[in-house]
Order: C-alpha cells, then structure tokens, then sequence
C-alpha cells in the first residue's frame, strides 16, 4: 500500500496511455487523483516523454522527488510498434489531417519494402513534422503549419537501431522501430514512402519500451485510479 508520503517523496508510475487523450491530460488526471485521495494541496507529477493523442502505450509518470529523474528517461532508447499505410499522404505524416496526396504503388514489392527499412538503420538526419511541438523563433511548428505559413526546419540527428516490417497486410505495413530519442515515427512513416518512389503515413502507433521499462507492467490511468481507491486512508 502507497502512502501520499510515498507519493511525494517520488514514484514511477508506468501508464498505458489510450488513444485520443494527450500526455497531459494522462499527467493531469493522476495528479488531481492522487492529490484528492491523500488530501495532498500540492505535488509534482510529470511525465518523460511524449506521446501524440493518436498513439497508445508506454507513458513513465513521474511524482514527487522521481521528477528529477525525468530528464535520464527521456534520453532513453525507446521501441514502437504501429502500421504504416502505402500509396497516401498527409501534412501531419499521421492521421491528424486528411490524405493531401496519393502515389502509385504498383511497382512495390515485399523484397523492395524489406530492403528499404535497412536505408533507415543506424545514424540519421530526420525532419520533424511541420505538424509538431518542436519550437522555432518561440512559437511551435504546429502553430505555423496551422496558420499556413511555411517555416524552415532543421533536421535533427537520430539512431535508429532496429526497423523492421512485421506484417504485409495490402497498403498496410505492421512495424517495429527502436530508436534514440527525438526520433518522430511519423517522419520515419512519410520517409519510408519517398525511399519507395511512393507515399505513405503512419495509421497506428504504440509505444511498447522506454529504457528498461516495458508496456507489459503498465496499467490503464482507470487501473491506477483504482487501486489508488484501495490504499486510500
């Protein structure tokens, strides 16, 4: 049983993010939770690492004393699973926004598809999305993609450690990536399609691994709410 002193002096909670709900909203709900079931006035919780509203998986919330642990799980590696749909794109890379394009697929093969993932493998320059929080003259990108102005983004230097495609479903590619951090699967998802003389964007995105930290011990915030109900004074 957790006490609101435990709470404090600093937890790793894994959570299993659902889709739609930001990482905010994740960090917001277990604070307000853990703050009425011990009656505590103020606590830090935070998380390490985003993820976008259309992924699910693996969110490290960190409370109390961990949240000076936050900066070291960020810079962990991390693993995604998720599908990668061929022939289409969007400007977000995602399903954030509607297909703007579509490409011929004809000439793709299962050989060509496997071949290309080892083009991505080990050090790389990849862009952001336009559709992302990476800022630029202290606004966000999103805000100008929103705003239909065009800015000049700067690639970033990645590690991508393992890419492979797991399942061929028609259009619809299951993945499994592991990468360094600042690694955006979208990018790797609309990437992977020019590589393909063709489009694509990501569908389907799920964090599975942070570091030593693994979906499988992860619990629903609903779960965590719960057993936060059981230690309850």
């Amino acid at each position: 049983m957790l006490s609101g002193e435990d709470f404090k002096n600093g937890q790793v909670l894994l959570i299993d993010k659902p889709l739609e709900w930001t990482s905010f909203q994740a960090v917001n709900k277990l604070r307000w939770a853990i703050r009425k079931t011990f009656k505590i006035k103020k606590i830090k919780v935070g998380h390490a690492g985003t993820l976008d509203p259309l992924a699910t998986g693996l969110l490290v919330i960190c409370t109390g004393k961990m949240t000076k642990q936050i900066n070291t799980f960020q810079g962990q590696e991390k693993e995604y699973t998720g599908t990668i749909t061929l022939g289409s794109t969007t400007p977000s890379y995602d399903l954030e926004t509607e297909i703007d394009q579509t490409y011929p697929i004809d000439h793709i093969t299962e050989t060509l598809i496997h071949e290309a993932t080892e083009k991505f493998i080990g050090e790389i320059e990849q862009y952001p999305p336009v559709f992302s929080a990476v800022k630029k003259d202290g606004k966000r990108l999103y805000e100008f993609a929103r705003a239909g102005q065009e800015v000049e983004i700067k690639p970033r230097n990645i590690e991508i450690k393992a890419f492979e495609i797991t399942a061929i479903d028609n259009l619809n590619l299951k993945f499994r990536v592991v990468c360094s951090k600042g690694t955006y699967i979208r990018s790797l998802a609309h990437d992977f399609g020019k590589t393909l003389n063709s489009g694509a964007h990501l569908t389907e995105l799920r964090r599975t691994r942070i570091g030593d930290f693994k979906i499988e011990g992860a619990i629903s915030p609903e779960e965590f709410i719960e057993t936060l109900h059981k230690d309850a004074p």
